[in-house]
């Protein structure tokens, strides 16, 4: 399968899109988010980019 075949998500955190991944191919329909920074960034709240308070 050509990389442009993948199936694609976007990520609701950052809004970019990703391609599914061979360490994804047993969970490719819980995956939500593009990244770890982004899932850490979804538990911690949107709103802060850096978690501080200015």
């Amino acid at each position: 399968m050509k990389k442009a075949e993948l199936p694609e998500k976007i990520c609701p955190i950052c809004g970019r899109p990703f391609r599914w991944r061979k360490k994804w191919q047993d969970c490719w329909p819980e995956v939500r988010y593009c990244s770890e920074r982004c899932r850490r960034k979804r538990q911690s709240g949107r709103g802060h980019s850096s978690g501080r308070i200015n």
